[in-house]
């Protein structure tokens, strides 16, 4: 199934190319899916899945499509969608539950089961209930396993008793969390931990030779260790968003640009050498994009917003310029103010406090002035 769609992907893909390449034209989602029906009869390997599955694999070269087209506009750099190869597509997906596939195909067995049109009934692993309506329906690969992904509507809400607290949220390197109030959530840098057994495993696969069943059992080992140190970090994103939610009815957070935090520094021309470039850092940055992405931001601030979501709570994302420069006490701003990665001392007041606690009561603020004027607008 999954190779199926695979091809139907990249057929899709060369169309678009060829279509433009040679007679200027811009191939749509809609043009390519009037063709589905000829192609299924064309094609007795694709006419065994379901057509609601091949619609919604073709919606995925239109959105590859539209980032790239979004990126040439917006000056970034575009990243032509690529063709995928075998074991680089991993995900088909089912639009409307009951519709090519069927959650819960038999109620009256106590095994959960599903049923995919060309494939049949699958037991599942359930690993909680299922809450509110089933949407859509994915089954998605990850190394030698199989998972099903539901999206659902009408999922009840269970807010969680007022509490009256409201705090600031400072996320860093050294400590993934800082609270206001003083508490801090320590970074395990999981990715560092495990960087010797990766490294390993990264070596072994490449003594291996290609397309050998070796190679294949080792590209296995190196995907399920990296796999652990991504479970580790969701799994300390959600205890930590957990804990916050709980104890505050709003949670005030940066609002942050990690995509461009962690950007590569940009190339520095010798203007007496063409040809030639000068020192930019990137060495020490490359350093300090690893530990922000070890560290895990973006999938934190996910896991946070739709925990308070669930619970009642109000998650406020400010600007976060300044934050670690202000003076909590006194509102002077200056990067003197910040005599080390973990201590602040005002130059205006002497004001003395850790870093990321003063960061921390600075986003708070912010976050109940930017609530203020969102209630009175």
């Amino acid at each position: 199934m999954l190779n199926d769609h695979r091809d139907l992907y990249n057929a899709a893909l060369v169309e678009r190319r060829d279509a433009y390449r040679m007679g200027g034209v811009s191939i749509r989602y809609g043009d390519q899916s009037a063709q589905l029906k000829d192609v299924r009869a064309d094609d007795a390997d694709q006419a065994r899945w379901s057509f609601s599955s091949q619609q919604a694999t073709l919606r995925r070269v239109d959105r590859a499509f539209a980032g790239f087209f979004r990126r040439v506009r917006s000056g970034e750099k575009p990243g032509y969608p690529r063709f995928k190869g075998p074991g680089r597509f991993d995900t088909v997906e089912w639009p409307k539950d009951g519709d090519g596939c069927r959650w819960d195909s038999q109620p009256d067995n106590p095994t959960s089961r599903v049923r995919l049109q060309g494939v049949g009934h699958v037991k599942v692993r359930q690993h909680r209930p299922v809450a509110g309506r089933v949407k859509t329906v994915s089954v998605k690969r990850e190394g030698d396993r199989w998972y099903v992904l539901l999206s659902c509507d009408d999922v009840p809400v269970q807010p969680l008793p007022p509490t009256g607290s409201t705090v600031g949220v400072d996320l860093g390197v050294a400590s993934l969390v800082t609270v206001s109030e003083g508490r801090q959530i320590g970074n395990p840098r999981f990715l560092k931990r495990a960087a010797g057994q990766l490294t390993a495993a990264q070596r072994d696969l490449a003594r291996k030779k290609h397309r050998s069943k070796r190679r294949r059992k080792a590209v296995a080992r190196l995907a399920a260790r990296h796999r652990k140190v991504r479970r580790q970090r969701l799994d300390l994103a959600h205890k930590a968003a957990l804990t916050l939610v709980r104890d505050h009815d709003v949670i005030a957070a940066e609002a942050l640009n990690i995509a461009g935090m962690t950007r590569r520094a940009r190339a520095r021309p010798d203007p007496d050498y063409p040809g030639r470039f000068l020192p930019n850092g990137q060495s020490a940055k490359a350093g300090l994009n690893r530990s922000i992405l070890d560290a895990g931001w973006g999938v934190f601030l996910t896991v946070l917003r739709a925990k308070a979501e669930s619970a009642g709570r109000t998650v406020v994302e400010v600007d976060a310029r300044h934050t670690s420069q202000r003076c909590a006490a006194c509102g002077h701003v200056a990067p003197g103010n910040r005599v080390t990665q973990a201590v602040f001392r005002c130059l205006a007041c002497g004001h003395a406090a850790h870093a990321d606690v003063n960061a921390a009561v600075n986003i708070l603020r912010a976050g109940l002035a930017r609530q203020a004027d969102a209630q009175a607008a």
